[in-house]
């Protein structure tokens, strides 16, 4: 019985230490999704890659304002998945440029 309960502590505690992370990695994944539409921007995109680069400056301001008004842990789960879409549509981007 005693391991079980010191076995139930410590998942709480990590589950606990994972969640309360969340809020530190919006700024990191921000950051990248940012770096990734800055290199789409840089490049000679084609017309059907320019609505990508569109929705990935979308989704970074959204990701932006989760976490800027964030609070409560779901919040910053939210930046944090928007600013991922963010870098996926400019990373699709970054591969339908033209050579």
């Amino acid at each position: 019985m005693r391991n079980l309960v010191v076995a139930v502590s410590v998942i709480v505690v990590v589950a606990g230490g994972v969640v309360r992370s969340w809020a530190f990695t919006c700024p990191v994944v921000i950051k990248q999704a940012e770096d990734l539409v800055k290199r789409a921007e840089a490049a000679k995109l084609s017309p059907e890659a320019r609505p990508l680069l569109d929705e990935a400056k979308k989704q970074l301001a959204e990701a932006k304002a989760h976490h800027a008004k964030a609070t409560t842990k779901r919040d910053h789960g939210d930046a944090v998945r928007k600013a991922k879409v963010a870098a996926a549509f400019a990373e699709e981007a970054l591969i339908l440029q033209n050579p």
